[in-house]
């Protein structure tokens, strides 16, 4: 028994002296956390570079665009060929997707050989072989009658411009084929299948392995959306945010990127974690030089990297008492099925013992200790460094997403990953402990990069279904110049109908009298109160005007909510509650005993007897009050003034939020005589001859109409550019067939539905354009009405160049990202001849109101003069 102890002591003894022998000669392969924590770092450095546009040719870690923008859903279904090209053997599969709520597949796959005559000789033996192993294939499946898409899993790198085509940039691995590089691999591969007359087969996607890798497990799992290599070669790819991708045009939605992370070092960036060994693997390489990363990493070059580190070893006599055998000398003698074995947990050391000795090799049992430990030094140093760019890569990911934590799945192939007996638990815990704020869950790929390619073909048939949905969509809301030029005149007749007397009963466009017969001059001063109603919230107003050199204007002003029971109430209820909110602004401001005049912005059509007479035609905006269509407003705010009978005021204008806003601008800039509002209403205001309103006594001068062109097409003039999304939000509102605001932004929620999609869909690109066609239909639909008007008051002028300004207010044209300039670039179009300029309002329905109040008193002074 005591010598079976001390046997077990003395071979225990016997393994740490031999392992702290190996650690100390090849420290320089044993990586810290904080050499690792340098690497990720470095990497994504070099993942910038490779994005930008600018530093992407000398980026050695080339990020190509893969043009792969979506991951299955599982809603895919259909047939599909793949072939697999890049690594030991060449693969062709069918594959079945099945739509049945199941996300099911079944694949069938036969293995080819790749020859050296392939893999090294010229392009065209090489795709003829593709060929005819497919044709074989497909021979062997009973497939020739049939026409099916095909995805091409091509593992090197490719610069590509489209999904279907691919430039090849560098062999790598063992392959070095004449006559390829530099050529589009998509081509080569259609022009190999044609001379095959018996077989039908459309190439739809060139996809790498990798990306491959990440849809299989994608299809599983719906967070995978990294995929990772580890075998002959090494690569990663990822989705990345398309605003980054300074490589490809547009900024909406994910791209799937190839990182091609084998040639990152290529530069020199790992220098300094390279050792003898690594230079010298490189330089009897087939590409010296290049994808130095990959050569610290992949099974290719494992194996021959523990060899150069015996061979020297044993030179300097550390094992095998320095006698060197031919085979050790002999490249490609070990290789990475002998590293694996030899790191086996049970068997390691006996498997180590046999694999020596058949390198005619002598070795003792210090000998199979060091050497086992050699190779799990060399095999940890490349999960260590394939760990590093993983975590840079998870990084930017969680990054992207402005997570503190992520969760998140790795879909991971190849050889060294799958057989290495240890390989895989190393690789998960060092991610781990580099990038302990994502979660991550590691997916073996079953049925590789090849089933990838069918489901990158499947995604692509979904999307170009999907696609000709969205088209078919959409199409109505592309307005053509032909059609804009349509509207205008429609626009310019509608105005003319709601001037004339015997038309304007008729007219959709009221083009209703303001009695706002002048704009701002200057002279304009003295306080008044402003009242503003025209959304959910209502504002009380104290404008101070100041005239002279010291020309300004001043306003204090409070906010009061008007809750949906009052805005859908009794008409008395409605004024009660603006009266109580006028009651404690005056408290507020400590006026309540002032008789000032006031201008109250009443924004909805109303048809005017006078300045301060105003009749309410109809509500709109969600308002639905009792008893308030078809009377004066006025009135019914001063009877609501009597009823509380705390304070008195002098209402001299009733205006509209339109004609505020002309105002507002007017006090700016004196060529301003058109207002437009673009927000929740749209609407359009501007000063017209007085002769040309028939509706009106009286020819001399100017006075400001009012248009509620939202109501155009109300009476059918403008159905043939109206949709059945018009239509079914007009049916939903509260005021079907009346006042639809065509020219306003439409909901999108119903489109994005009728795509199987809502509004909280995750697919950004689909749900940008939509709002990007519809929003862009109502800036041409506005920028045609307007450029109606413009032309009338160009035609008004008798000019033939028309210079005016238009005063703008509204959230739509404040805010939307586009909105302005569409509408800019509409005006100009359809009215060349006149010179339009867009000013911007302050506070029109506020400010406006009170210079409409003060120069009404102006004038009024003047005329009692």
């Amino acid at each position: 028994m005591f010598a079976v102890h001390l046997l077990a002591f003395h071979f225990t003894k016997l393994k740490e002296d031999q392992i702290k022998k190996v650690d100390r000669y090849l420290y320089p392969l044993r990586l810290s956390d904080d050499v690792l924590l340098d690497v990720m770092a470095r990497f994504q450095a070099e993942m910038v570079k490779g994005l930008g546009r600018d530093t992407n040719p000398t980026a050695t870690v080339k990020m190509l665009p893969s043009f792969v923008r979506s991951l299955p859903d599982g809603s895919e279904k259909g047939e599909f060929l793949a072939v697999d090209l890049g690594g030991s053997q060449f693969r062709a599969h069918q594959v079945k997707v099945f739509d049945d709520g199941r996300q099911s597949s079944q694949l069938e796959s036969k293995f080819y050989p790749t020859p050296k005559e392939a893999t090294q000789g010229n392009g065209a033996e090489l795709f003829d072989y593709v060929a005819d192993c497919l044709l074989d294939f497909m021979e062997t499946k009973n497939l020739k009658h049939k026409k099916l898409p095909l995805g091409f899993t091509f593992s090197f790198p490719c610069k590509q411009t489209k999904l279907e085509e691919g430039v090849l940039l560098a062999w790598t691995k063992h392959f070095k084929v004449r006559g390829v590089q530099d050529t589009d691999v998509v081509t080569s591969l259609r022009r190999a299948l044609q001379k095959h007359k018996d077989i039908d087969v459309d190439v739809l996607a060139l996809v790498n392995d990798t990306v491959g890798t990440m849809m299989t497990c994608g299809y599983d799992d719906q967070r995978c959306e990294v995929g990772l290599i580890i075998g002959t070669g090494t690569n990663a790819c990822y989705m990345e945010e398309m605003r980054h991708i300074e490589l490809v045009e547009g900024d909406e939605g994910r791209m799937c990127i190839n990182t091609e992370w084998g040639a990152f070092g290529d530069d020199g960036a790992l220098d300094d974690l390279r050792t003898e060994f690594d230079r010298e693997l490189d330089l009897g390489s087939l590409n010296p030089g290049k994808q130095l990363f990959e050569k610290m990493i992949s099974s290719l070059y494992l194996g021959e990297l523990v060899r150069l580190i015996l061979l020297k070893m044993t030179k300097e006599g550390l094992l095998f008492n320095g006698k060197v055998s031919t085979a050790l000398l002999t490249k490609g003698k070990i290789e990475m099925k002998h590293v694996s074995a030899m790191e086996k947990y049970k068997e390691g050391l006996s498997n180590t013992k046999e694999i020596l000795t058949e390198l005619s090799l002598c070795p003792s049992e210090e000998d199979c200790v060091a050497v086992q430990h050699v190779c799990t030094i060399v095999s940890f140093r490349s999960a260590n460094l394939c760990a590093a760019a993983l975590a840079a890569i998870l990084t930017r990911l969680r990054e992207n997403k402005k997570l503190l934590r992520m969760r998140t799945t790795v879909g991971i192939d190849g050889g060294l990953y799958k057989t290495h007996p240890q390989y895989a638990k190393r690789l998960h815990k060092v991610v781990r402990r580099l990038v302990p704020t994502c979660d991550v869950r590691f997916l073996l790929s079953v049925s590789g990069s090849g089933k990838g390619a069918a489901m990158v073909t499947a995604v692509a048939h979904r999307l170009a279904a999907q696609r000709g949905r969205i088209d078919a969509t959409l199409a109505p809301f592309l307005l053509s110049l032909g059609t804009l030029r349509e509207v205008r005149n429609k626009m310019r007749a509608e105005l003319e109908y709601g001037l004339k007397r015997e038309t304007q009963a008729d007219a959709s466009v009221k083009m209703l009298p303001t009695y706002v017969c002048g704009t701002p001059d200057g002279t304009e001063k003295g306080k008044f109160l402003a009242l503003d109603l025209g959304g959910t919230n209502f504002r009380v107003l104290l404008v101070k005007i100041k005239s002279g050199r010291r020309r300004s204007v001043q306003m204090y002003n409070k906010i009061f909510a008007i809750p949906l029971e009052i805005m859908q109430g009794t008409g008395e209820e409605l004024f009660d509650h603006i009266v109580q909110c006028i009651a404690d602004f005056l408290e507020y401001m400590g006026i309540k005993g002032a008789r000032l005049p006031l201008g109250f912005t009443f924004s909805f059509p109303c048809r005017q007897a006078s300045i301060d007479k105003g009749t309410l035609l109809g509500w709109t905006k969600g308002f639905k009050a009792t008893d308030c269509e078809g009377e004066d407003v006025v009135d019914m705010l001063r009877e609501a003034i009597r009823r509380r009978n705390e304070f008195d005021l002098d209402i001299v204008a009733v205006v509209n939020d339109t004609v505020g806003t002309m105002m507002t601008c007017g006090y700016e800039d004196p060529n301003c005589e058109i207002g437009l509002i673009a927000g929740t209403g749209s609407n359009v205001c501007y000063m017209e001859d007085m002769k040309n309103i028939e509706i009106v006594e009286g020819n001399e001068g100017k006075m400001c109409i009012n248009t509620e062109w939202g109501a155009f097409g109300d009476n059918g003039c403008i159905d043939n550019i109206r949709t059945k999304y018009d239509k079914e939000v007009d049916e939903g509102s509260l005021n079907p067939g009346k006042q639809s605001d065509r020219l306003a932004l439409l909901q999108v929620r119903r489109i994005l539905q009728q795509l199987g999609l809502d509004s909280t869909c995750e697919d950004s690109i689909i749900v940008k354009e939509v709002c990007g066609v519809v929003s862009q239909r109502a800036a041409r639909l506005c920028g045609a009405g307007l450029a109606a008007i413009v032309e009338k008051k160009r035609e008004n002028r008798g000019v033939e160049r028309l210079r005016i300004t238009v005063g703008v207010d509204g959230t739509l044209y404040k805010l939307h990202p586009h909105f302005s300039r569409v509408l800019r670039e509409t005006v100009k179009e359809l009215a060349p001849q006149c010179d339009v300029t867009f000013m911007l309002s302050e506070d029109g329905s506020g400010k406006g109101a009170a210079l409409i109040t003060a120069v009404a008193k102006r004038l009024h002074n003047v005329g009692q003069k």
